[in-house]
């Protein structure tokens, strides 16, 4: 009795909070509840992985030592679970669209439940990856369809608004994660990072299964492409594998290689079928779509490396220790988090290739001004262009996310949804293999102590960063080249 009494109170609080302050202007009124619990879901959704992911980083030293192995393997730790998430992504967003996003995302986070337990209960570390890997399979199950359940169920004027907040939520578990994982990591160990995840995985299951009645299918007469989903599997780790360390010898080539003709040969049977894992039309008809989703790629490729240079710029260059710099960093996320939602209600009225292409401009300025950091560059510069890229991302990635879910069919929200979180991961691992493929010219094989140090640093990261801005300038053009289209509008 107990259980479900705290339940209502929570939900029925949280959603006090959101109608009032957030979507006091819904105007179907048998739908307020389900749009206010499934507006708690998805938020609390979208905080657990950044939260995780940014929170564990700071748990791999305790990791190594505890499991006595090297750098090398505890990249894995990482690495795992992305490559998991990424290759799963778009089989279960086109299964939740045929069977039900509800079924999906709720087996989802069952699993995913079950998987951080597993990684905190782990007495090994081959054991932890392979609970690791259990979690990016399950994040995939989870992430592939939340964004489709808020979509079917937010009305098309109000979805901007929705996916602000979800962004926002998602930049605070970014925020949160380096502050409170060294908290827990501290007191805790690393494995409470894990435990923590556990027991939010089970409050929104409580509450998906208690509170939020129905379910979405958008393809319920159409069949799962078994073959389809193998190659693209199969083709998208051998490419992402390859990528993620591609400058350390032949075999990361041979599998970038290797995937890239998989994925070709999975793009030719997808024009061949009935029912395709992903619809090629979507791409070569639908120009909102493809354009919104190769903005999402160049800008992510533009960005995700920026926190990682600018962390061994500030401990590596500036001398500040890592608590320090850990604080200077969060002037970009909680930037983000601040504007997200402003920048998502603003979508609901203004035309979101506007909006889009302010933000990767804004992106494009920020990052050009970062190619001139040097040894006697003021912090508070660096703070204040974090946060001005900070408001640049804000306002290209929520409007952006509406074009996207609003420029596809009802059957087609999984495959969308899907579609967008596989280009913000290849992204993020394209940003990351730049970084690296720069870092190999100019500093191969330095360390720390090494004479020329900084000033082969500072040649990178500024070569780096003149490559960002090249992307992120082309990103303009491929966000501006979506079209216009109305807000809401079904294409």
């Amino acid at each position: 009795m107990l259980k479900p009494i705290l339940l209502d109170i929570v939900s029925d609080v949280l959603a006090y909070v959101l109608i009032k302050r957030v979507f006091g202007g819904i105007s179907m009124e048998q739908n307020r509840s389900v749009i206010r619990i499934t507006m708690i879901i998805v938020m609390i959704t979208s905080f657990i992985t950044p939260f995780m992911g940014n929170a564990i980083n700071l748990g791999i030293p305790q990791i190594g030592i505890e499991y006595g192995v090297d750098q090398f393997a505890l990249n894995w730790v990482v690495t795992s679970y992305l490559l998991a998430t990424a290759a799963f992504l778009l089989p279960f967003g086109r299964l939740a669209d045929i069977v039900g996003r509800k079924k999906i995302f709720l087996i989802g986070m069952l699993l995913f439940a079950a998987a951080s337990l597993g990684c905190g209960l782990a007495v090994s570390f081959s054991l932890l990856i392979i609970f690791r890997v259990l979690q990016g399979m399950t994040s995939a199950m989870i992430f592939g369809t939340s964004m489709a359940i808020l979509t079917s169920v937010v009305p098309p004027k109000e979805r901007g608004k929705a996916m602000g907040l979800s962004a926002a939520t998602t930049y605070i578990g970014l925020s949160l994660g380096p502050v409170l994982g060294g908290l827990i990591c501290s007191t805790l160990s690393w494995r409470g990072i894990f435990y923590i995840s556990f027991i939010l995985a089970l409050i929104i299951i409580s509450m998906t299964a208690a509170k939020l009645p129905g379910e979405w299918i958008g393809a319920d007469d159409e069949k799962f492409d078994a073959w389809g989903s193998v190659l693209w599997i199969f083709g998208i780790l051998l490419f992402l594998y390859g990528l993620t360390d591609i400058t350390a010898g032949f075999r990361y080539i041979f599998a970038c290689i290797l995937g890239l003709i998989l994925l070709i040969v999975f793009t030719v049977y997808e024009n061949r079928i009935s029912y395709p894992l992903l619809p090629i039309p979507m791409f070569t008809k639908n120009r909102s779509f493809s354009f919104s989703n190769l903005a999402a790629l160049i800008n992510y490729s533009a960005t995700f490396a920026l926190i990682y240079l600018m962390s061994l710029y500030l401990q590596n260059v500036q001398k500040i220790d890592t608590s320090q710099s850990g604080l200077i960093l969060l002037s970009q996320p909680i930037i983000m988090a601040v504007l997200s939602p402003l920048a998502g209600r603003l979508s609901d009225k203004i035309n979101s290739q506007i909006l889009a292409s302010l933000g990767m401009g804004i992106t494009t300025v920020g990052l050009f001004l970062f190619i001139f950091l040097n040894q006697n560059t003021s912090i508070l510069f660096v703070m204040m262009n974090l946060a001005f890229i900070g408001l640049g991302f804000a306002f290209f990635s929520s409007p952006n996310t509406n074009a996207v879910m609003s420029s596809v069919e009802r059957t087609l929200y999984g495959v969308a949804s899907s579609t967008l979180g596989t280009m913000r991961l290849l992204g993020q691992t394209l940003s990351m293999t730049i970084v690296a493929l720069i870092t190999s010219i100019y500093m191969k094989n330095m360390t720390l102590d090494s004479a020329n140090y900084i000033i082969s640093f500072l040649k990178s990261s500024r070569t780096s960063f003149i490559v960002f801005t090249l992307l992120c300038f082309i990103g303009v053009f491929a966000s501006l080249a979506r079209g216009r289209s109305e807000t809401g509008q079904q294409i």
